[in-house]
């Protein structure tokens, strides 16, 4: 795709007009008009300021940059490059520090990245193909062999995980695992709390998604951490215990890979975004 075609499907999968784009960029609608309209060719510092304007993921403004004829600006680092040490560490500060809860560091592709011990409590009963490097923590909880059997509200939890899925082979692969759902009586939508089954009673876990908002770099701004915190005082209860009985060695969580108690780490079913590509 060229240049004008570039910028007009941007512009309008963000529902701007030209008008709103150029007040945004500070340039005119006229120009804006004649760069997608192939009169004009902008230089490197208005396509940059178009895909700040537009607010789009990095990765795309380096496509944009690309079509317009200009080297991409924004590097795609390996985690595990040393220019990266201060993510990694800042990301397992931030995983240890939710813990006695499960929280885990995907990539763009929803693969497994990083994960804490808590994370045990959440995989425990799933088929070790699922386990295996990489791990797709989207198939992981609506495979069949995944967690699903365990999910008591997987019509409702499958439907709030597809929204998070563009159109694609995976969405595809992952709707013929969802079970069809209806929206009931009063219904304001799919974000809603999951319901797992465990040895020790149902747990009910809501979710936050936190991601590095002023990230320079492609791997890190497409880094998500997604936080399970406790919906009900008795899943609190069950997480802390779970916690407890990991120190001791003596449940789920123990297999720390010489990293030291309670660290976040990279689990044998995890691999850095770097190595991937």
């Amino acid at each position: 795709m060229d240049f004008p075609q570039t910028l007009r499907a941007a512009r309008r999968g963000r529902h701007l007009s030209q008008l709103d784009l150029a007040l945004r960029a500070g340039t005119t609608q006229r120009h804006l008009s004649f760069m997608e309209s192939g009169r004009s060719r902008p230089g490197r510092t208005m396509v940059v300021r178009l895909g700040e304007s537009m607010e789009l993921p990095l990765r795309e403004r380096n496509e944009l940059l690309t079509a317009a004829g200009y080297a991409p600006v924004y590097p795609r680092t390996p985690l595990d490059d040393p220019a990266l040490t201060h993510v990694r560490a800042a990301l397992g500060h931030i995983l240890t520090g939710h813990l006695p809860y499960p929280a885990v560091v995907v990539d763009a592709d929803h693969e497994l990245v990083l994960a804490n011990d808590a994370f045990g409590l959440l995989t425990e009963g799933v088929a070790e193909h699922l386990l295996r490097p990489p791990v797709n923590v989207l198939r992981l909880s609506l495979h069949p062999q995944g967690l699903a059997p365990r999910i008591v509200n997987l019509a409702q939890w499958a439907r709030h995980i597809l929204d998070r899925v563009p159109p694609g082979d995976l969405r595809e692969e992952l709707s013929g695992y969802v079970p069809h759902a209806e929206p009931g009586h009063g219904h304001v939508g799919f974000a809603v709390p999951v319901r797992l089954r465990s040895a020790h009673g149902e747990l009910r876990l809501t979710t936050t998604i936190t991601t590095f908002a002023t990230a320079l770099d492609v791997t890190v701004a497409e880094l998500k951490l997604e936080a399970f915190l406790p919906a009900d005082a008795a899943t609190a209860a069950v997480l802390a215990g779970g916690s407890r009985a990991a120190d001791h060695g003596d449940g789920p969580g123990t297999a720390r890979h010489g990293d030291g108690p309670g660290t976040a780490r990279r689990p044998a079913v995890t691999r850095g975004t770097g190595s991937r590509r």
